[in-house]
């Protein structure tokens, strides 16, 4: 069982995080500062350490030296994201940002401590995992690329990727949520000459949008009201390595003007600031939308498309991938059983067949969360079909109205009103299917009393994808 030292200055998160690695068949020990875990454990002795990044006395930096090799994991808030950049340089192992989402720090947490096994294991290997929750953590068979799969439209991909990566041309990395782009943007980073600099990833849906300019960009002292001090943004942070933008497509049109300049001329200004700098940064986008279309209708910029789509790299959906389901969703239910603790299960043929034949609207997110479901409530070796969770009638349905679909035909129901048998996350898919063509991400978030965050998060977890501009909301 692998021993895990939570360093967290703050009570209620480090109890938190304990129950939640403790639940996950995690050994777990715990302080309050870098201070008490040197007088309470040898540091060296643990296999993980996860650490604050602010801790009173000494910073959580001070622990990637005390630790004597062991990984450093620093978690810390969307405001110290620069910091948290730097003691990557300083050499921990990685960041995640608070408040963390559950799923992602256990998968942090699980391919930290499976590249480290590795590392023992071969060290000349280098590891190809990557962060976040929709990533596939294996490899194909000459492992160089870091994801399962070997339809025609995979190995074309990874070919274009071995291509791609050794050069410093832009790449748009295309797909729906939930197909592993970063994944993908990773294996780009770790096969170019930029491997040993660093990869920043950003997920610009995740920052509300008076913050994107600033931790893109940086800001100077008083450029803003609460802006006390300069700080450096990501973009600078990524110098001499390699930026990653997630959902580019939610970038406001102010900030894609300045990524624009960066792109054409390798340099950027600060908010507030009248002087501009050099910055040496490779820049990979991913979106699920149809860019071209946003940029016809004025969502968003022309010229900024046509420098992003310098290379295109279209990752299929999980139902165009044929076996590929099958091979996915078995290294899922390894991996979840090891995490577990549990002996090794695998898929009845009712399973299996359901699996091969669901249209799986999430993609490689939904089966992963499908199979953890299945794991959790499976009581016996073999896993069935009703343990997935997914109905696979659901896609005969595609050309009904959602309400039609999801709903019982009461005569006391209108189209536009849940019953009262929905479940919160089923009135959260109706709600936002029935107003997300007038609405925009804002007014759906207030109207759902969520944050915009929450909204893009949820849209992830459920995979409901945002409609294009100008599509209808129904028959």
């Amino acid at each position: 069982m692998p021993h895990i030292l939570i360093v967290e200055d703050e009570t209620i998160i480090r109890s938190a995080l304990r129950r939640l690695l403790e639940r996950n068949q995690y050994q777990v020990s715990e302080a309050g500062s870098v201070q008490e875990a040197q007088e309470r454990y040898s540091i060296p002795g643990f296999d993980l350490i996860i650490s604050d990044l602010r801790l009173p006395g000494a910073p959580g930096t001070e622990l990637i030296k005390l630790a004597q090799g062991t990984p450093v994991l620093i978690m810390t808030s969307y405001a110290s994201l620069r910091s948290a950049v730097d003691s990557m340089k300083m050499g921990a192992v990685d960041y995640i940002a608070k408040p963390f989402d559950h799923d992602e720090m256990l998968q942090a947490v699980s391919r930290i401590l499976k590249e480290r096994q590795e590392a023992r294991s071969t060290p000349s290997e280098r590891p190809t995992a990557g962060r976040g929750g929709e990533k596939a953590a294996a490899a194909n068979a000459d492992g160089e690329i870091g994801i399962i799969g070997s339809c025609s439209a995979m190995l074309e991909l990874y070919s274009k990727i071995r291509k791609v990566a050794p050069t410093d041309s832009t790449v748009l990395i295309q797909g729906e949520s939930g197909t592993g782009k970063e994944l993908v943007a990773r294996a780009l980073h770790n096969l170019s000459r930029r491997a040993k600099a660093p990869l920043i990833s950003v997920n610009c849906a995740a920052i509300p949008e008076t913050l994107i300019e600033s931790e893109l960009f940086g800001h100077e002292k008083g450029a803003f009201t609460g802006a006390t001090a300069g700080r450096a943004g990501l973009v600078e942070a990524a110098d001499g390595g390699t930026l990653f933008l997630d959902e580019i497509g939610e970038l406001p049109l102010e900030a894609q003007a300045r990524l624009l300049r960066v792109l054409q001329e390798g340099e950027i200004r600060r908010v507030g600031s009248v002087q501009s700098q050099k910055v040496d940064v490779r820049l990979i986008a991913a979106t699920h939308r149809d860019l071209k279309t946003l940029a016809k209708t004025g969502q968003f910029r022309e010229d900024l498309y046509y420098r992003l789509h310098v290379i295109s790299l279209k990752l299929p959906a999980l139902r165009e991938r044929g076996n590929d389901v099958l091979e996915i969703a078995r290294s899922f239910l390894a991996r979840q059983c090891s995490q577990m603790g549990r002996e090794s299960l695998r898929f009845a043929a009712d399973a299996e067949q359901a699996i091969r034949h669901y249209n799986w609207p999430g993609n490689v997110r939904e089966l992963e969360n499908a199979i953890e479901r299945a794991v959790i409530l499976c009581e016996s070796p073999d896993i069935s079909a009703d343990l997935l969770g997914i109905d696979i009638e659901l896609d005969d349905l595609d050309d009904l109205d959602f309400n039609e679909a999801a709903a019982p035909a009461q005569a006391n129901n209108t189209a536009h009103e849940p019953t009262e048998d929905l479940s919160l996350e089923d009135y959260f898919q109706h709600f936002v299917l029935e107003h997300q063509d007038h609405m925009t991400e804002t007014e759906l978030a207030r109207k759902l009393g969520i944050s915009r965050k929450c909204l893009w998060e949820r849209r992830q977890r459920l995979g409901i994808p945002r409609r294009k501009s100008g599509a209808a909301a129904g028959p």
